[in-house]
């Protein structure tokens, strides 16, 4: 089956929770973008997240569906975070074609006193530690796992290191979060979550036209200037071009995915290929939890019964299992 593209400005809209895949020829630039909307406002209202917390995940989830979706390989792309902040953990995991669950870890206390004190910044909440990209592509194939240190940067820019240090690929990532206040047909307020983010890569057919400056060593002496190294002007384009979008487009339904790369390149000639859908879809079951409940020793399947049963609660989707302790000979 051959895969359709289309030049902007055709008939078709993405909409919602999928991304689109665009390549723009005359700059040799690909990329992803996408709008999250019911999707990310479900897994975020499920778990009722403070609102920096919210963003924060938001966020991750955005960048993990743009660059899982890039998957050639049937596996799954983990983006996780582990710092020393009050927002200790943040996961996404996106599971091909297109399943993502994901959920944040934080402590309350300590949230509320950054926020009392002001400290909201995403480097302030996530504290220092380590951004890790782990790629599995199954049970018989080793993972590949990428980090990053976490050093005040911003999600964005972490992951444009990342693509820098383990691809040598030029990346821009923009990320925005959105929560939308409105009200339901019979007038009552309602509150909901939007997201939305756009991964460009420079891939000229050249690959030397790909090459970056290397990072600076830190070791030259003193009153050395560093080596300038000339940006490829498509790249330096691109990058402008992107530059110019505000977050609140990335977001907005008004606008839409397809509008704004039109906005962007359609001068340049960008394609656009069928939009990946993305869903709120869990890995968890009866089943596999089963199984990991049969590992226990008894002592501990005796300490895990509460009211005659053995509850077990996922942390990404909340769903709650009872299991009989007869099942595992407790």
């Amino acid at each position: 089956m051959e895969t359709e593209i289309r030049t902007l400005g055709e008939p078709g809209f993405a909409g919602d929770d999928s991304v689109l895949p665009f390549e723009v020829d005359g700059l040799d630039v690909r990329g992803r973008i996408v709008q999250l909307g019911p999707m990310i406002d479900t897994i975020l209202g499920r778990h009722a997240y403070p609102e920096p917390v919210a963003r924060l995940l938001a966020e991750a989830i955005a960048l993990t569906v743009l660059l899982g979706t890039s998957l050639k390989f049937e596996g799954k792309l983990i983006i996780q975070t582990k710092g020393d902040g009050p927002v200790d953990l943040l996961v996404a995991d996106f599971s091909t074609p297109g399943d993502l669950r994901a959920y944040a870890r934080f402590d309350g206390e300590r949230l509320q006193a950054a926020q009392e004190a002001g400290m909201i910044t995403p480097a302030e909440l996530l504290g220092n530690g380590v951004l890790a990209f782990t790629i599995d592509q199954g049970a018989y194939m080793q993972r590949y796992q990428g980090i990053v240190e976490m050093n005040g940067e911003s999600l964005e820019a972490m992951a444009e290191t990342y693509f820098r240090q383990s691809e040598q690929i030029p990346t821009l990532v923009r990320l925005s979060v959105a929560e939308l206040f409105d009200r339901d047909a019979e007038g009552n307020p309602r509150q909901s979550w939007r997201a939305g983010g756009i991964v460009v890569q420079f891939l000229p057919q050249a690959p030397d036209r790909m090459r970056l400056p290397d990072l600076p060593g830190g070791d030259a002496p003193e009153g050395v200037e560093d080596f300038y190294h000339h940006e490829d002007d498509s790249w330096s384009e691109a990058k402008a071009l992107v530059a110019t979008v505000d977050a609140g487009e990335l977001t907005d339904p008004e606008v839409g995915a397809e509008r704004l790369l039109y906005r962007l390149f359609h001068e340049r000639g960008a394609r656009v290929y069928p939009p990946v859908p993305v869903f709120d879809r869990c890995s968890c079951s009866r089943e596999r939890l089963g199984e990991v409940l049969r590992g226990f020793s008894a002592e501990e399947l005796t300490d895990s019964v509460e009211d005659g049963a053995i509850t077990v609660q996922c942390e990404f989707c909340s769903t709650a299992y009872k299991f009989d302790p007869d099942e595992f000979g407790g």
